[in-house]
């Protein structure tokens, strides 16, 4: 094993870098603007010449490198190539093998950002000491990775892991992000959360702190569910119980020791935790029903550990 390695986190607006030693230690870390204009062209000339330039910086050959991992807003087959990706403008773009020409040959291993930052999550964070492991993000949308045996769950297309496009509900009439109707991330995202509150304050209810809250957001929920507001507790028990409800379906298939929980709605912490667990128990499978979560403890770093951890395996 070398004793180098880089993790490339590429997203829409910026690039996140990091320089590790490849028993996990990250010595540095940096980010770039992600240039999107005419389509992506420049954004793999940019991020060897930041790698280039840090190598330079700390005198660092090819020869001490392990590989360089990159993580891509989109799917990404076997091959390292990318069909299509709208954040970046990219289609059909060879990432593992433009990459490495760019950087004189060194080795290129690249995912979906999601699954890597699942991968981050269990060498370095809160899946830490599992091989078997269904990391969930919580943001805007719904994302998720599926690591078993260590390994990234990636699908024939790419797609594996797309857990917020699990129809949970056949008979919703607003449409998702997607296009489709009735998806996880439109009750267990942030806001899908806050479309769920915004459903339960236009209705009858009972007298709740929201509803003194002009622009009502995920915090704000679950603070009120903190401080045990009645509506809030309504709210925050329909996500959790669709959550849970996917969740369980994920665990007939994949069967992980724990699930992790990040993303920005996790910094809600251990009261978030608790209702997705109780709402996982009634269920899931009798055999799944004792499965372990735990909170992402890596943030925003998840995807660059992760990107290093795709060139150790």
């Amino acid at each position: 094993m070398k004793k180098y390695g880089f993790g490339v986190d590429v997203g829409g607006t910026t690039c996140k870098i990091g320089l590790f030693e490849t028993t996990g230690t990250l010595l540095e870390k940096w980010e770039i603007p992600t240039d999107t204009s005419e389509n992506g062209v420049r954004i793999l000339d940019n991020v060897a010449a930041a790698l280039k330039g840090k190598m330079a910086e700390k005198a660092i050959g090819a020869e001490a490198i392990q590989g360089i991992g990159i993580g891509i807003p989109g799917p990404v087959d076997a091959r390292g190539e990318v069909a299509v990706c709208v954040n970046l403008g990219w289609k059909q773009v060879s990432v593992e093998k433009e990459l490495s020409e760019k950087m004189d040959q060194i080795p290129v291993k690249a995912g979906n950002d999601a699954n890597v930052a699942a991968l981050g999550e269990m060498w370095q964070g809160g899946g830490k000491g599992y091989e078997d492991v269904v990391m969930v993000t919580l943001g805007t949308g719904v994302g998720g990775g599926i690591i078993i045996g260590g390994k990234v769950v990636a699908g024939a297309h790419g797609a594996g892991g797309e857990i917020g496009h699990m129809t949970m509900n056949p008979h919703e009439t607003e449409c998702c992000g997607c296009g489709r109707k009735g998806c996880l991330e439109q009750y267990s995202s942030a806001t899908g959360l806050v479309r769920l509150a915004k459903q339960a304050l236009g209705a009858e209810h009972e007298a709740s702190v929201l509803d003194d809250v002009e622009n009502v957001t995920a915090k704000d929920i679950f603070d009120a569910y903190k401080d045990g507001d009645q509506t809030a507790a309504k709210i925050v028990g329909k996500f959790a119980t669709v959550l849970g409800r996917g969740l369980g379906k994920i665990a007939c298939v994949a069967d992980p020791e724990i699930f992790v929980i990040g993303g920005g709605v996790s910094k809600a912490g251990q009261p978030l935790l608790d209702a997705i667990q109780t709402a996982f128990r009634k269920e899931a499978f009798s055999s799944c029903q004792d499965t372990k979560f735990a909170l992402a403890t890596l943030g925003n770093d998840a995807g660059i550990y992760g990107c290093v951890q795709l060139i150790l395996n």
